[in-house]
């Protein structure tokens, strides 16, 4: 019986595991979109959701200028550092998420990534999914043909 036995074991052992889901974490991080096989997103969905929690706690400390804080204050801000540093293994990713992503989330209860449903793989028609942090917004394309267009109406006009 597995009963009270929470998450997957994918076939690899808990360092394995622990390494391949930090790695992923910090992974969705850096590029905000990753795109795997489902049951991996729904399991990195529980951790990724938590190590952005730990982010999100410190509330107004994560706007506040480092040179504005009181030592206490400080002291907090190190420690969800710390704590969010057992999961994301990149100095990069640590700096965006207390920069960049926990910022835009500050107004959400949980719910900080989204699952989205890709279809199959080729090789071994595994479901494949993408995950995404929900602030996440593609590159428009509109600039980049506004660009090309631009760009070679004066490269015509030159000839």
């Amino acid at each position: 019986m597995r009963h009270q036995n929470a998450g997957r074991k994918f076939s690899r052992n808990s360092s394995h595991r622990r390494a391949m889901f930090r790695n992923m974490v910090t992974s969705l991080l850096e590029h905000q979109r990753i795109t795997t096989t489902e049951p991996k997103a729904k399991e990195l969905r529980r951790l990724a959701e938590r190590t952005i929690t730990t982010a999100l706690r410190l509330g107004d400390l994560l706007t506040k200028p480092k040179d504005q804080r009181s030592p206490a204050e400080q002291g907090k801000y190190v420690h969800a550092l710390r704590m969010a540093g057992r999961m994301v293994r990149s100095r990069d990713a640590l700096h965006k998420l207390f920069t960049d992503i926990a910022p835009q989330l500050r107004g959400r209860n949980g719910g900080y990534t989204r699952i989205l449903k890709v279809g199959t793989r080729p090789g071994d028609a595994a479901p494949m999914a993408i995950l995404e942090i929900v602030t996440f917004k593609l590159p428009s394309a509109a600039p980049a043909a506004a660009g090309g267009a631009s760009s070679t109406g004066s490269e015509s006009a030159a000839d």
